[in-house]
């Protein structure tokens, strides 16, 4: 055997190529077969033995070509096989790719055969000799003609053949790669290509996990050739697929405990890591990769996204050229996908149609949680995410830069919840990956020390939130927190306030930090600005709350705020007791030179003590000092001297203007809140002291105490003796803001006024109910009154100022005993003194006054004034008392009882319950949405049985709206001469609100909603509020439980039958299925009914538009062409059944003699969009007869026939009809209005808006019918049978300047009589038409 090997090479060496035929002809082909395979294995010489081979077989003869054709169909199985050593392989498919070009067609054909065999019973393991074959296939297709079947193909032809059949056979999934990787080097025609790219996209599923990778690596390298979008397409469709397997099996193996899974989850996440690298890499040399990926994105909108694919946009946005696209294509995505969900929320009619959105904020979130397993090209995009987020979608600055105060903490607006987003995905990823960390927290610093002039409140949260979850993290990185508080004294209060409060948690472990921040409060106190010295005075105030002196009193309420379970420090090894008091003690010496400073900063002082020393309460002694030494100050101690307070001091003057030095009743307030706060707690914990110190300190408190206690008496006292000539304010006095006398007695009035308020809260307290402490009381309240209603006379005679009466001083939780014990206490001890304060009508009413200030105050803005006001939990507490009592006073007491008699203009006490309930209803859904629940459930107004259970929380909800239905019903049974329309306004406003708590899937909801029908039916009382309250109402309910558009039409036929028709001699059927509709409501409800027809209209828009990026996608479909109304799509059929009614409803209004004015302007203005809406509707069918030619439905076609035969002639009727209403006004005006409407220029820009509307209605209309013209001719069908042209809109000769022309020439009248009868016969002839 060795020698045949020798003999062929030694041959092959020679020169005669005679010898080495003949030889090679006298072997046999198996001995030929057995020395290739020994020389192969051996791996000696095989190369040279091979090419003499070749050299003494040649390829013009067919032995010699034969030959050549065996040493292929052998060596190719052999290298195949795995025995030979890999260079040897390589060897010798590297000879036979030399020689393949010499080999006939025929034989080309048969190793073409042998691979596609080899490949089709899986042989082709190794992948080997696949090297050879787009060699062969190339080979082939330059060959002339080949036999195949019976028939004859051209190699182009046969090598189609071969590829068709390979990728319609079954493939073995170890030979996919390489066959892949084979592909690229065959020349392929575009409709081989795809077939080829299906084909391996149909094999990732059968595919090793692992396998992936590499396989997508030879795809884009594949797609260099054409196919990219679908090589995309078909990478990102799989990873989400398993994702969503993935998802599921960790669902059900939850509950089933398996523990097998099919997929790894952190295999996977890595293959999906290691793709994305390559597609990026790809993206990277190849710039039309990256714009087919972002095109596919643009079409399709937020549809198609998953978790994979945002991790790849993420990622493909390091690429600088595309960074900004894809941020943009993210953020657009996120806001439209919140603005979907929320429109769906909002509609039954949609919810029905289509199913719920995918909520893109859920993917994000995925992808952060993914991106743990090594994405760390993903990270880096993600910050940029959150933060661009951020910036474009966080609060805006108000009105002339102010920022909104205590803006609501809920997100309810897609821009909101856009924001929110952004803060969640910064909080997961700084909490998840350290490399990110110091840039998130750099930025978000930056943010706020830079961000002076916009809200910053969301940067606050995401650092506070933080701070909370990693602060062992953040104190890695303190020096950037240290370096931000060098700025402390530049940043605007509420950023100051908001950057301590979150930072605190981080003092308690931190000394650097603790230092640096009381080094920076000191320099912010001597600040040459009020902004900075106030900063300074919130951060001490902060420190004082909470760095506790120990023995100090634990309040219920005074959990030490470290809220953080890592912080896992001793806090009395590095801060004992004694250095938290000396540290305590010098703050306090520091604050008490603010007590020299601008009346704000000390105001800051008296509203902080209170916690502090609540917080705090080793500290009593020296804040009480503090406060008491001050107030001796404007104390009078001559007790014979009336008023016992100086207001002198209190002002000070610089020029001709008069400030507020000392806010004397804040500082009252807080004395008399910290003296009462801390006789109540030495009353309840007082056990018999033994300690001799203790009794000295004690003493010492009793001490100033009790003096404290005698000065108030004092002032109670001569506060009543004292009238009001005592304080230079009486009847004769000015109170003008112009003069500085004025304002020096405004200011004292409003001082007098709180020093009378807490001197009647102390007095209550200290009273425990004996009547002559509340005749004191009333004394007190008596003076208060005197003065404010002198007050208020006043203001009322110059220009109003925008409050009336200054914020009570009285705290919440005062008033919240004082309503309690004034409606609801039947104590029998306390019956006498309680008397004293019910007979005085002034009283109560003020009380109930006050309450609804402050529960106005707190919606506002968050908290209310005075102590407790910023504690949400107490605040929430007191809500929840007031409620029972206004709910058990407006329902046992009916208003016609109490004001009988008088018919004053203010309203009634029970009014001003009612007024109270609505304000905490919404302040409640605001604010605390969660806790409505807890807050109806204190409400315990019915004593018998039918209390509805507390878990059943609809139930309870209903149990109360039945109660405000009765009372509505109450007023509305009465007739109209009782019917007060303020307290039915307030019923159906806080009806409103509470059905906003229902489900809409619930019996009670359907219940309410027949309710409000049943209401608008039956009632007819000519109130324009009232009704608005009422249909609003039913609008807000009917929207949540079907379409509308059925409601609009009985609407608007009762509109048309109320108000008559355009054309007088027409006679309108009168029709009222709403009583509620009458001449006196019906232009309130035509504005209300249009705004509903918008909001149907913004939902047909967004179906279309939803049908049509959906369109391009879907293939033509040949079952299409025969498709009839029957069977139309839902979403089209439900548009047109929409639009059908909605144009019947505008049909009967646009034959209403409107009233000239914002009516008028409104319904052009719908009427115009309604003709866009068409518009539209006409050009998606003319998109899809492009696809399905005869597609269109008959219901479209009827949609067109009524819009052109019912509403368009209307229509240009209507605008003659509104012209001439213009003209009308315009000419029959008297003097005086003509020169009002001269001076008024909201008149003119009025005038502008309705020549607007006009023209705009008549172009719309025209665009309507151009595009009607190009569907007939797509669909073949002819729509423009139905549409009759108009001359109204040609110009019109003015009848009077004709006259007036002509009488100058002629003097003939008659032609011009003619004229005019012509012109009004056009418009009534196509009334008639109907």
């Amino acid at each position: 055997m060795k020698d045949d090997m020798d003999k062929i090479v030694s041959l092959s060496d020679g020169d005669s190529t005679v010898e080495l035929q003949k030889y090679l002809s006298s072997l046999s082909n198996d001995q030929l077969t057995t020395v290739l395979t020994n020389g192969a294995l051996k791996g000696k010489k095989v190369g040279t033995m091979i090419k003499g081979i070749f050299k003494g077989s040649p390829s013009s003869s067919t032995e010699g070509s034969t030959r050549r054709l065996l040493v292929y169909q052998h060596c190719i199985p052999l290298c195949e096989s795995g025995d030979l050593q890999t260079e040897v392989a390589a060897d010798i498919i590297g000879l036979l790719m030399l020689e393949t070009h010499t080999l006939p067609g025929p034989s080309l054909a048969k190793l073409a055969s042998l691979f596609v065999e080899a490949i089709k019973v899986g042989k082709m393991g190794s992948g080997k000799s696949l090297e050879l074959f787009p060699t062969v296939l190339t080979a082939l297709s330059a060959c002339e003609a080949l036999s195949y079947g019976k028939g004859e193909l051209s190699g182009e032809g046969y090598k189609k053949q071969l590829i068709n059949s390979l990728c319609s056979s079954r493939w073995d999934p170890q030979c996919v790669i390489h066959l892949t990787t084979m592909f690229r080097d065959v020349p392929l025609s575009s409709e081989e290509l795809q077939f080829l790219v299906e084909k391996v996209l149909r094999m990732f599923t059968k595919l090793d996990l692992q396998e992936i990778p590499p396989l997508v690596y030879q795809l884009l390298l594949l797609s260099a050739k054409g196919c990219k979008k679908q090589v995309l397409d078909g990478i990102i469709c799989y990873f989400k697929e398993q994702d969503v397997r993935q998802e599921e099996e960790q669902k059900h193996g939850e509950s089933l405990d398996l523990e097998v899974q099919s997929i790894p989850q952190d295999q996977l996440r890595h293959v999906e890591g290691t793709v994305i690298l390559h597609i990026v890499f790809a993206i990277r040399l190849d710039h039309e990769l990256g714009r087919e990926f972002l095109k596919n994105f643009k079409v399709t909108s937020y549809g198609d996204l998953c978790p994979f694919s945002v991790a790849l946009l993420l990622s493909v946005a390091r690429i600088q050229r595309y960074e900004e696209q894809v941020f943009d294509l993210l953020k657009g995505a996120i806001v439209k996908s919140f603005k979907d969900e929320q429109l769906q929320q909002g509609s039954k009619f949609l919810q029905d149609l289509l199913p719920g959105p995918c909520s893109v904020d859920h993917m994000i979130l995925d992808t952060v949680k993914n991106s743990v397993f090594g994405w760390d090209h993903v990270t880096q995009g993600l910050v940029q995410l959150g933060f661009s987020l951020m910036d474009a979608f966080g609060p805006k600055p108000g009105p002339f830069g102010k920022t909104i105060e205590g803006a609501s903490t809920i997100a309810r607006t897609p821009t909101q919840q856009a924001c929110k987003l952004g803060g969640q995905v910064l909080l997961q990823g700084f909490k998840m990956h350290e490399p990110i960390r110091g840039e998130i927290l750099e930025q978000v610093l930056n943010r706020l020390v830079t961000e002076t002039a916009s809200p910053v409140n969301h940067y606050l949260d995401l650092f506070s939130d933080i701070v909370v979850s990693a602060p062992m993290i953040l104190l890695e990185s303190s020096s950037k927190v240290t370096e931000t508080f060098d700025h402390l004294s530049y940043l605007p209060l509420t950023t100051v306030q908001g950057l301590l409060k979150a930072v605190q948690p981080l003092l308690k472990v931190s000394m650097s930090l603790k230092d640096a921040l009381i080094l920076v409060l000191r320099k912010a106190m001597f600040s040459s600005q009020l902004d900075g010295r106030k900063s300074a005075v919130t951060g001490f105030l902060m420190l004082l709350k909470n760095f506790k002196v120990l023995g100090s009193l634990a309040s219920s309420q005074c959990s030490q705020a470290a809220s953080s379970s890592q912080v896992q420090v001793d806090v009395h090894s590095r801060y004992n007791s004694a250095a938290n008091e000396a540290f305590c003690l010098e703050i306090l010496s520091g604050l008490r030179r603010c007590l020299g400073q601008q009346a704000d900063v000390r105001l800051m002082l008296y509203e902080g003590f209170y916690d502090v020393l609540r917080r705090n309460s080793q500290l009593a002694s020296s804040i009480m000092q503090t406060l008491f030494s001050q107030l001796k100050w404007y104390y009078e101690p001559e007790q014979d001297l009336l008023p016992p307070v100086k207001l002198e001091p209190c002002i000070t003057a610089l020029g001709d203007q008069v400030f507020l030095q000392e806010p004397l009743a804040h500082l009252l307030s807080c004395t008399v809140h910290c003296l009462l706060w801390l006789q109540n707690m030495r009353r309840s914990a007082h056990p018999v002291a033994n300690d001799s110190d203790d009794e000295d300190e004690e003493e010492e408190e009793e001490g100033y105490q009790s003096e404290l206690e005698t000065i108030l008496e004092s002032m109670t006292r001569r506060m009543i003796k004292s009238e009001l000539e005592d304080f230079e304010l009486d009847k004769s006095a000015e109170f003008s803001i112009g003069s500085s006398v004025g304002v020096k007695n405004s200011i004292y009035a409003v001082l007098v006024m709180g020093v009378y308020e807490i001197l009647m809260e102390f007095n209550f307290i200290k009273a425990n109910y004996s009547k002559n402490r509340f005749e004191e009381l009333i004394e007190l309240f008596n003076r208060y009154h005197k003065l404010s209603e002198i007050l208020k006379e006043k203001s009322g005679k110059g220009r109003v100022p925008s409050n009336k009466t200054p914020r009570s001083l009285l705290s919440l939780g005062f008033i919240s005993t004082l309503l309690t014990v004034l409606f609801r206490d039947s104590t029998q001890s306390r019956e006498e003194a309680l008397s004293v304060l019910r007979l005085s009508g002034e009283f109560v009413r003020y009380a109930v006054n006050v309450a609804v200030q402050k529960i106005q105050q707190l919606e506002e803005s968050g908290h209310t004034d005075g102590p407790d006001g910023q504690n949400t939990d107490r605040t929430f507490r007191f809500l929840c008392d007031m409620t029972s009592v206004l709910m058990w006073r407006y329902t046992n007491i009916p208003s016609a009882v109490e004001d009988g008699g008088k018919k004053e203009k203010r309203s009634s006490l029970s009014l001003l319950c009612l007024e109270g309930l609505l304000r905490i209803f919404t302040t409640c859904q605001q604010r605390f949405p969660d806790r409505m629940v807890q807050l109806l459930s204190t409400m315990d107004i019915a004593e018998d049985d039918s209390e509805p259970d507390d878990g059943n929380v609809t139930e309870m909800n209903f149990f109360y709206i039945r109660q405000f239905q009765r009372a509505l019903f109450t007023q509305l049974s009465g007739g109209e001469e009782e019917f007060n329309s303020k307290e039915a306004q307030l019923l159906v406003s806080i009806l409103t609100v509470l059905s906003r708590q229902l489900k809409p899937t619930s019996q009670q909801f359907v219940q309410m909603i027949t309710w409000t029908v049943k209401i608008c039916k039956e009632t007819n009382f000519e109130d324009s509020a009232f009704s608005k309250g009422l249909l609003s109402l039913l609008f807000s309910l009917h929207v949540l439980y079907k379409s509308p558009v059925s409601l609009l039409l009985e609407l608007c036929q009762d509109i048309h039958s109320q108000l008559g028709d355009i054309d007088q001699d027409v006679e309108v059927e009168k029709q009222s299925h709403f009583a509620i509709v009458n001449m006196k409501t019906a232009s309130t409800a035509t504005l209300l009914v249009l705004s509903q027809v918008d909001r149907v209209l913004d939902e047909v828009d967004w179906l279309i538009a939803k049908k049509k990026s959906q369109a391009p996608s879907d293939t033509p479909d040949p079952g299409g062409a025969t498709q009839t109304a029957g069977q139309q799509d839902p979403i089209e059929k439900a548009v047109t059944l929409q639009l059908g009614t909605l144009l019947t409803a505008l049909n009967e209004l646009v034959q209403t003699a409107l009233l000239p004015g914002s009516c008028t302007i409104t319904l052009l203005r719908e009427l115009s969009r309604t003709y866009t809406t068409l518009t539209t509707l006409v050009k998606y069918y003319i998109q899809v007869c492009a696809s399905q030619p005869g597609a269109l439905s008959a219901r479209l076609e009827k949609l067109v026939k009524l819009s052109g035969s019912h509403l368009t002639p209307q229509c240009y009727s209507f605008i003659t009809y509104a012209q001439s209403g213009e003209m009308s006004i315009g000419g029959a005006d008297d003097k005086k209005k003509k020169k009002r409407n001269e001076v008024n220029t909201a008149a003119s820009a009025k005038l502008l808006r309705e020549t607007k509307a006009i023209p705009n209605v008549i172009f719309s209309i025209e665009q309507y019918e151009k595009f009607l013209i190009t569907l007939s001719k797509k669909s073949k069908v002819n729509l423009m049978q139905y549409m009759k042209l108009s001359t109204s809109r040609d110009f019109r000769i003015n009848a009077a300047s004709l006259d007036a022309a002509l009488q100058e020439q002629d003097g003939t009248p008659e032609t011009n009589e003619s004229q005019e009868a012509e012109e009004k016969e056009e418009p009534k002839k196509k009334k008639r038409k109907q």
